[in-house]
Parts: structure tokens; sequence; C-alpha cells
């Protein structure tokens, strides 16, 4: 949803990840403790001082949010879930496994564990604020506070039955466990958080209405995240049911438009892209064979007059192993491996020669069509 992220550091195996949103956020965040809230809450200190507590302040809430996940993590793992890492971003952070929980208990306890690890936190955070009670305006215990407060916050709110929020997660687990089915209880909780986000969309504009601008505008921004995260768990929901079982050669174009890797530039621009104007191109060799992927965005790396003398190859991407599949493979497991390779198109190959070419909008577009003409489960 956020586009690439920065690895930081691995902990527990789990890859520490940062989105360019959260960089953002944090610097945004950062201005207004020190120019807002630090100086209200306790005025006279130097501007350097304020600094010191925001850039102090950021680093805790980071640390929770990646602790809170990590949480997650560890008790997904202990059920037997595989875990790719934690990506923080502008919303705060995400444990991305790579399978659904196994059970309704593994279910609960995994959704659970992050907002419990996140109210000891504030706990024992409070706790060390009131030891040091004799000096409550120092700098060092007004950040403390902040963070208490903050995990706090995170705790409680994470805790909504809005799905895919933690206590959306609880919500399935419950549903779950009742009816025996998976699919129906991710379908009600994903409505169900589809609707507690336009609430919260509506509450940020009533807060607007009322003046607080900036709180407001944020609260609008989450309550439609939190839709969008549920709308498209739903969607998600579809494209398994209706693509489970279903080859990849149901869904797939059948002999794509391909450049022969020795085609020069100037000769591939005249003759394939003016005239079937697609933004990517499987590259093959004399025997048919796939070799990689041209993207006419690349043509930029080359200056216009060497186009006559240079070749595709010089500028195509080489084929790599999970850009592939087979016409059998299962459709739902070609999505998957878009989603987890992070592309939108899968050459299907056949005894080594390209046969043709799945792409993530083509998926798209024929599970639309199917819902409008089949409905939903």
């Amino acid at each position: 949803m956020f586009g690439s992220s920065i690895t930081l550091f691995r902990v527990f195996g789990l890859e520490i990840k940062v989105n360019p949103s959260w960089v953002f956020i944090a610097l945004l965040l950062a201005w207004s403790l020190a120019a807002g809230y630090f100086p209200s809450v306790h005025e006279g200190l130097p501007r350097a001082t304020y600094w010191a507590m925001s850039i102090l302040a950021v680093a805790g809430i980071f640390a929770s949010i990646v602790v809170h996940e990590i949480a997650h993590s560890l008790v997904a793992r202990a059920y037997g879930i595989p875990m790719r890492g934690i990506t923080l971003h502008m919303f705060g952070g995400a444990a991305e496994m790579e399978a659904e929980p196994t059970s309704p208990k593994a279910e609960f306890l995994m959704a659970i564990a992050g907002p419990a690890v996140s109210l000891v936190l504030a706990a024992i955070l409070g706790g060390l604020v009131a030891l040091v009670h004799p000096a409550p305006e120092a700098a060092g215990t007004i950040v403390v506070r902040y963070l208490a407060m903050l995990n706090l916050v995170l705790g409680i709110f994470n805790l909504l039955p809005a799905f895919p929020l933690d206590g959306g997660r609880v919500l399935r687990a419950a549903v779950w466990g009742y009816t025996g089915d998976l699919a129906r209880a991710t379908r009600i909780a994903a409505q169900i958080g589809m609707a507690l986000g336009m609430a919260v969309a509506f509450l940020g504009f009533f807060q607007i209405l009322t003046g607080n601008l900036g709180g407001g505008l944020w609260t609008v921004l989450i309550g439609f995240f939190i839709r969008s995260a549920a709308a498209t768990t739903r969607l998600d929901l579809e494209a398994r049911r209706m693509l489970t079982g279903r080859p990849v050669e149901r869904f797939m174009t059948a002999a794509p438009v391909t450049v022969p890797i020795d085609m020069a530039l100037e000769t591939f621009v005249e003759t394939v892209v003016y005239r079937t104007r697609h933004d990517t191109y499987p590259v093959v060799d004399g025997g048919g064979r796939p070799r990689g992927l041209v993207a006419v965005g690349d043509l930029h790396k080359i200056e216009r007059e060497a186009w006559p003398r240079t070749s595709v190859l010089e500028i195509m991407t080489p084929l790599a192993e999970d850009a592939v599949v087979a016409p059998g493979d299962d459709a739902v497991a070609a999505l998957d491996r878009m989603r987890t390779a992070n592309q939108s198109r899968l050459l299907v190959v056949a005894d080594g020669r390209l046969v043709g070419l799945l792409t993530l909008k083509d998926l798209l577009a024929t599970l639309a069509l199917k819902m409008e003409f089949e409905g939903e489960a």
C-alpha cells in the first residue's frame, strides 16, 4: 500500500523496515513536539532542549511501535505462521504474515499480544514517572510521561473492533471460533472495519468543523486508511475464493507481444511501442526463450542518438526466477507471488518457451467481472 521500504536492521530474525511515509511523519511529529507540545507543558526551556526532547520522543515512538509489532510476530511464529518482517509506515506499523492464522486461538493470541505489550509499556513508563515524582518537570520525565500516554493510546486504539486493527482481528477470531468459517469471519470483520473506518473519518470532519483542523485532518486520514485496508482485505478474500483451484492459463494473455533480445532500440520504438502502446514487454532470444523484461521508461537511460546502435539487451531487466510461472500453476499462488515480489506481471513459461503473460491488471479486471456476474459468496 505504501510502496518500497528500507531495511534498517534485524531482530529475532525479523527485518525491521521503514517506509518513506514514516520518515515524513516522524519529522512532522518532531517539529510539532518541539514547537508546540513540549513548550506548552513546560515553558522557559532552551529551544535546543525542546528539540532534544522531541528527538528522544520520536525514537521512543519508533521503539514502542517496533516492540508492539514484535509481540505480534513472536506469537505468530509460535503458532507456525511465517513472518517476513515489520514495516513502519505513516499510520504506525505492520507485521507482515506470509500465511493466515491456523486457528481462532492463534488469531486471538497473535492479535491481542500487541495491545497487551503496549499497555504493559504504558504501565512501566508510568511507574517510572511516579518514581521520580520529586522532579516531575524535568525534561526526561516529561518525555517519559508522553511515551507512557502514547503507549496507552496505542494499546486502546488498536483494540477498536475495526479490521485490520488488532481489535478487528480479535473480533474475527471470535466469529471464526463461533461459526467455524474463516472466510465468513473475515467478511464480517472487514464489513465492520469499513463501517468503523467511515465513522472515524466523520469524527475527523466534525473536529475540523469545530476548529481542530490539524487533529481533524489526521483523524480523517486514519478513518479512510482503516476503511481502505478493510476493503482491501475483503477484495483479497473474494479474489482467493474465485481464483482457488483455477490455473494461470485461464487468466493469462496468450501469445503476448515480445521483443527480440538483439533488436535495436530505434526499431523497438518504431515497430513495437508505437503500434502496441504497452509499458513493458517480454524479451526473448532466437529460440523463443524468455530472457527478461524491457520497460518503455528505461529508454530514457540511453541518449536518443544512440538508439540505432543500442540493443534491447542493454536496457532490459534480466529475468528473475520469481517472475516465472507455469500454465498449470494455481492462480492464487501466482497472485501471492506478485505480492511478495512486489511486481505486477509474471511470464508464463512451458518447456522453456514463453506462452503467455499474467498481469495484475488483467487479474483484477477479471475479478471485477466475476464479482459483477457471480456476486460474492
